[in-house]
C-alpha cells in the first residue's frame, strides 16, 4: 500500500463552524480556504448554499484557489419533489462550487422514523439527487449519514444506499460515523466488507470524535481500503469534534507511507496555531505533532538521552512538521536540562561550573511558586542571565500606584477608568527620579502606557514594542479568591520573533508589572542596548 494516494477533503468551514462558540465571517472563510489550498488539500467544503447568508456570500464570490476544488454541501431532494423542483437542492447545484457533496440517510431506522417514507423511496431520493449533482458539476459525493449504525442494523440496506448513489454517478461514497460511537476494529471490519462490494477507490470516511477515536477510525478505514478522508483543522466540530487532519496528514505520510496533496509538512505547526488564533482559542499544547509540548522533555534523564539520540523519546524529527524540541525547566530539572537550555540561549558552560547548582535550585524554587518558564522563555533567559550577572541595570522601580474607577449610569451600564502612576529611578540624584502617569483601558493598559512614558525618552527602542496577548491563569484555584494568578504576556516589535514573559504574585497588578518589565528588559538586552542608568 505504500505510495498510494489518499484524497483529503476538509470540512472545517461547515462542520467546524458548528463548534460551540465558533463562527466564521465570509472573509475568514475565504482566508482559511486559501490556507488549506496552499497546504495541498484536495477538496474544501465551503458550506451550504441557500442555508445562510454567509455561505451564500462565499459562493457568490468564491476564493481563488490554485489546486483545491471548492465543494458545496447539501442534502438529497425531499420526498414528493423532483431534483429540479427542490429549492434547497437547486441552490446547491446552481452555486459556483466545483463539486457537490449531498448527505442522505443510510440507516433504515432513520428512513422509517426521521423521514417517514418507504425505504425504496429513499433509494430513489439518493440516486436522483446524485445524478442531478453529477450532471451539474461532474463531481458528486454522497455522505452516507449514520452509515455504521445502519450497517450494524441492516447491512444489506446500508449497502443498497451506497449502490444507489453510485448508480447516480457518485465519485465518492463517504461512510459517516455520524454520532462518533464506532470503534476502530468495527470500522476496519465494516469498511473491509464494503470494499468487497464497492472498490476502495470510491470509498471515503468521515468520523466524529465522540469516543476520542476519530483519527484512529479514519486510519482504520484507510487500512481497510478507503481512499478518501474527511476531517477538519485541529479536529474542530460539533460535540467532541471531527477527525483532526493536522494529526492525520503527517501520520498518513510519515508513518504509513501514503501520498497526499500535501508535499511539505513544515508549515503544519504554524497553520494549526494560526488557525486557533483566528478563532480566539488557546492552542492545545499537547496536540500530537504540532503542540508546544509535543517534543518537550522535562526529566533530566530524558533531556540527557535526547541530546545523545533523539529517537529515544521522539517518534519523528520535530522539524519535519515545523515544530521545535523543547527542554523544559521545572522542579524536575537536572543539570542536563539546564545545560541544554543554556546552550539554546547562547550560554556555553561546563557541567562542573559551580554556578550551575545554585541556578538549578533557584529554578526549582520558582517552579514551586508557579513560574512556568516553558511558556515564557524570555523570562527564563532573564532569570538565568541575572543569576550570572549578565543583565545591566537599566532602571530601578521605585513605586507604582494604580486606581480603577467604575462609573455606573442610570441604565446600569459601567464605564471603567484606570489611572497608573509609576516612579522610576533612571539615574542618581534628584534628576534621576522620573514620575509619569497615564490613563488606560484597564489597569494593565494604563501601566503599560505609564512605563513607556517614563522609559522611552531614555530607551527609544521600547516605543515600538506591542503587547499582543495577555493571559491570566490561576495557579491554585482551590483557594478561591485567595488563589495566586500567573500573568503571561506575548510581545512583538517590528516583525521580530515574538517573546513571552511572565509574572507571579498574589496581586495581579504586581504579576502584570513583573511581566511587563521583563518584556522591556529582554528587548533591551537582546538588542544590545547599553544602560543609560548613571
Amino acid at each position: 500500500m505504500t505510495g498510494e494516494r489518499i484524497t483529503l477533503y476538509d470540512t472545517t468551514l461547515r462542520d467546524g463552524a458548528q463548534t460551540q462558540n465558533v463562527g466564521f465571517s465570509v472573509e475568514e472563510k475565504r482566508a482559511i480556504a486559501r490556507e488549506l489550498d496552499r497546504l495541498g488539500i484536495d477538496y474544501i467544503e465551503g458550506g451550504w448554499p441557500g442555508a445562510n447568508p454567509t455561505d451564500d456570500a462565499l459562493f457568490a464570490e468564491p476564493p481563488a484557489l490554485e489546486r483545491a476544488v471548492l465543494a458545496a454541501f447539501g442534502m438529497t431532494r425531499r420526498s414528493g419533489r423532483s431534483a429540479a423542483n427542490d429549492p434547497g437542492l437547486v441552490a446547491v447545484l446552481q452555486s459556483s462550487a466545483g463539486a457537490v457533496c449531498l448527505v442522505g440517510k443510510s440507516w433504515d431506522f432513520q428512513v422509517d422514523v426521521a423521514l417517514g417514507i418507504d425505504r425504496e423511496e429513499n433509494l430513489r431520493l439518493i440516486q436522483d439527487s446524485i445524478a442531478a449533482a453529477h450532471a451539474a458539476k461532474g463531481t458528486a459525493l454522497f455522505d452516507a449519514e449514520h452509515f455504521f449504525d445502519g450497517f450494524k442494523a441492516n447491512p444489506d440496506y446500508a449497502l443498497r444506499c451506497l449502490e444507489a448513489a453510485r448508480a447516480g454517478g457518485a465519485r465518492w461514497l463517504v461512510l459517516c460515523d455520524t454520532n462518533g460511537g464506532t470503534l476502530p476494529h468495527e470500522i476496519e471490519r465494516i469498511v473491509a466488507t464494503v470494499a468487497e462490494r464497492i472498490p476502495g477507490a470510491y470509498l471515503g470516511i468521515h468520523c466524529h470524535n465522540d469516543t476520542g477515536n476519530a483519527v484512529a477510525n479514519s486510519l482504520a478505514a484507510v487500512r481497510a481500503g478507503a481512499r478518501m478522508i474527511q476531517g477538519t483543522l485541529n479536529g474542530l466540530g460539533e460535540r467532541c469534534g471531527n477527525a483532526d487532519l493536522v494529526s492525520l496528514i503527517p501520520t498518513l505520510i510519515l508513518k504509513m507511507g501514503y501520498r497526499t496533496g500535501v508535499t511539505d509538512l513544515t508549515g503544519l505547526t504554524t497553520l494549526s496555531r494560526d488557525f486557533d488564533a483566528r478563532i480566539n482559542r488557546t492552542p492545545n499544547r499537547y496536540a500530537p505533532y504540532v503542540g508546544a509540548s509535543a517534543f518537550a522533555h522535562k526529566g533530566g534523564l530524558h533531556a540527557s538521552a535526547v541530546e545523545k539520540n533523539s529517537a529515544c523519546y521522539e517518534h519523528i524529527d520535530p522539524a519535519l512538521v515545523g515544530n521545535l524540541r523543547e527542554i523544559v525547566v521545572s522542579d524536575q530539572a537536572g543539570r542536563s536540562n539546564i545545560l541544554v537550555r543554556l546552550r539554546e540561549i547562547g550560554i556555553e558552560t561546563d557541567a562542573a561550573d559551580p554556578r550551575l547548582a545554585p541556578l538549578v535550585e533557584v529554578i526549582k524554587q520558582r517552579d514551586v511558586q508557579g513560574y512556568a518558564y516553558d511558556e515564557a522563555k524570555a523570562s527564563f533567559e532573564l532569570l538565568v542571565r541575572r543569576q550570572l550577572g549578565q543583565v545591566p541595570n537599566y532602571f530601578q522601580l521605585v513605586q507604582i500606584d494604580v486606581n480603577n474607577v467604575l462609573q455606573y449610569d442610570e441604565a446600569g451600564d459601567v464605564r471603567t477608568r484606570s489611572l497608573a502612576v509609576v516612579r522610576l529611578r533612571v539615574g542618581s540624584g534628584p534628576s534621576g527620579l522620573v514620575t509619569e502617569a497615564a490613563d488606560g483601558n484597564g489597569p494593565v493598559h494604563a501601566l503599560d502606557l505609564a512605563l513607556r512614558k517614563a522609559l522611552v525618552p531614555l530607551y527609544p527602542d521600547l516605543q515600538d514594542i506591542r503587547l499582543e496577548d495577555f493571559r491570566v491563569r490561576i495557579i491554585n484555584a482551590n483557594l478561591g479568591t485567595d488563589a495566586i494568578p500567573r500573568v503571561v504576556i506575548r510581545n512583538e516589535r517590528n516583525g521580530k520573533p515574538d517573546w513571552w514573559t511572565l509574572g507571579v504574585s498574589s496581586s495581579i497588578i504586581e504579576a502584570s508589572v513583573e511581566a511587563l518589565l521583563d518584556a522591556f528588559i529582554y528587548e533591551l538586552l537582546r538588542g544590545g542596548v547599553e544602560s543609560r542608568y548613571r
